[in-house]
Order: structure tokens, then C-alpha cells, then sequence
């Protein structure tokens, strides 16, 4: 697979390349032959593209341990509180406002995660 850099989702091919690398160390300091899965969790508020980090995966897997191996993705939505009136609410990368007063002082809670919650070796 030939990337160029002025391709979309270069970003998260890097994203994909570091979340292998990590499973390989794993495997390595676990001495360990293959590696089955790796489980992430990816915000929708991260501005990390899910599907691109899926698609990118095929490529990076090829000639290491994790050839054959599966990803899952666990997708977090975004959530924030108002710190004005302290709704809780589910949001996006559209949301600004509060749905409830109005107030634009809203804190992210949930959503802007990347995180590598599993490496399931053999």
C-alpha cells in the first residue's frame, strides 16, 4: 500500500502504525508468537476517524505478529457538563452550547479518548 501524504487519513495510518508497534512490544516482552486481538477505544471527540484506523490496520499487520490478528474498536461518545447549570449531556464536534441554558461553557468528560485497552496474545 502506497500512502501520500496529501492522501486523507495519513493522521491516523501514524495512529495505526503506533497502536502495532505497541502490540508487538507487548508480544515481544511477553514472548509470545502471535498476537490474536488488540481492543481501543476511540473518542468521537478525539478527531481520530475510526473506520480510517480500521482500514489502516490490514496494512500496517502485514509481516509482523499480528498478521490474521483482529481489531476492536470501541467507539466512546462525546459527553460534557454545562458549568453553569451542570446539565450532563451527550455531544459532538458541532455541539458549543449547552441544550439546556444556552451557556457555551461547556466541559468535555467522555470522548476524547485513544487508548489501547487490550493485547490479546498467544
Amino acid at each position: 500500500m502506497t500512502i501520500n501524504p496529501t492522501e486523507p487519513y495519513v493522521h491516523e495510518l501514524g495512529i495505526t502504525q503506533s497502536i502495532v508497534d505497541i502490540a508487538e512490544q507487548t508480544a515481544s516482552e511477553q514472548n509470545a508468537q502471535k498476537v490474536l486481538s488488540v481492543t481501543v477505544e476511540i473518542g468521537d471527540l478525539s478527531g481520530v476517524i475510526a473506520d480510517a484506523v480500521e482500514f489502516c490496520f490490514e496494512a500496517c499487520i502485514q509481516g509482523t505478529r499480528l498478521a490474521d490478528s483482529k481489531l476492536v474498536i470501541k467507539r466512546i461518545p462525546g459527553h460534557a457538563r454545562c458549568n453553569d447549570c451542570g446539565t450532563e449531556m451527550e455531544i459532538d464536534n458541532m455541539t458549543f452550547s449547552c441544550s439546556t441554558c444556552g451557556s457555551y461553557s461547556l466541559q468535555r468528560t467522555r470522548g476524547e479518548e485513544l487508548n489501547i485497552k487490550e493485547v490479546e496474545i498467544e
